[in-house]
């Protein structure tokens, strides 16, 4: 359903390759100011991965043969707070190229897809732009994601695969923000702290 009315965006259904876009009120820590990018969206529920965590580990030291593809910083981002001990890999792949006939990748949207890390980098190395492996997800179940978007909790806006590798990713919030323009660009400057202000 669009909202047609004066000064309102207009609302972006879910599905693969659109962002989540956390709004400056939501608190909880494991989504406070982040951007996901949805993978699946079912009835039966939603899948994501948060673009703008970086944790300490880096590719090289998890999945060695992985971290030649693996765009900056080559470090392993925090997915969501679902199962932290699974890999999940997005890439990017250049233009022209198709996931057909390539073992281990399954499209998402566009030129962005999922890769299976059991798979052989080699034959990917010449055809993407890089990718980002995630440890953990985020997960909702049959109607959660749609409930927490209806209570004002995640703005739902159009991604870019290059917000996939970002090597940006400090203000990737702000960042995909400002780029929606008036009203939801003005939020990129809500402050962390409301008394900091």
């Amino acid at each position: 359903m669009r909202d047609e009315r004066p000064g309102r965006q207009a609302a972006t259904p879910v599905g693969p390759g659109t962002l989540l876009v956390a709004a400056p009120g939501l608190s909880d820590p494991n989504f406070s100011r982040t951007v996901v990018y949805v993978v699946e969206h079912r009835s039966q529920g939603s899948l994501g991965v948060v673009l703008n965590r970086p944790s300490e580990a880096s590719v090289q030291e998890v999945l060695p043969a992985w971290s030649a593809l693996a765009a900056a910083p080559g470090s392993v981002y925090v997915g969501g707070p679902v199962d932290g001990t699974t890999a999940l890999c997005l890439a990017v792949l250049k233009p022209g190229e198709r996931p057909d006939g390539l073992t281990g990748v399954v499209s998402v949207n566009g030129p962005v897809a999922l890769v299976d890390l059991d798979s052989d980098p080699a034959p990917l190395r010449p055809r993407i732009r890089g990718l980002r492996v995630f440890a953990g997800y985020s997960g909702w179940d049959a109607g959660q994601l749609d409930g927490e978007i209806s209570r004002g909790d995640w703005f739902v806006v159009p991604g870019l695969p290059d917000d996939v590798t970002s090597g940006r990713h400090a203000d990737l919030w702000g960042r995909v923000l400002r780029r929606q323009g008036p009203p939801l660009a003005l939020l990129a400057t809500f402050p962390v702290e409301m008394g900091l202000n």
